[in-house]
């Protein structure tokens, strides 16, 4: 094979290439940011909501007491948005 028609060949497939991995970009960066809001819209696991939360928020962690998350062994810490489903917010016991 002559030189023109080999760099023919290289330059046709270094096209589609590049053609493939530019389009593959947009959409994986589209389907990325759709579950990074899927994951943020669900915040209503123990993980989030219990007295004590896994800094981490592992999933299935959390607890009404302080204590150690079974995931990732951190020391789970009090958290601020919960609220005592006795309806005593506001104040301490």
């Amino acid at each position: 094979m002559n030189f023109v028609k080999k760099f023919s060949i290289l330059f046709v497939f270094a096209s589609a290439l590049a053609m493939t991995a530019c389009g593959g970009g947009n959409s994986n960066s589209m389907s990325s940011d759709s579950e990074t809001e899927s994951m943020e819209a669900d915040k209503s696991g123990p993980e989030y909501t219990s007295a004590y939360v896994c800094p981490m928020h592992c999933k299935g962690s959390g607890s009404d007491e302080a204590g150690t998350c079974p995931v990732c062994k951190m020391d789970y810490v009090a958290n601020e948005g919960h609220q005592d489903s006795d309806g005593h917010e506001g104040h301490n016991h």
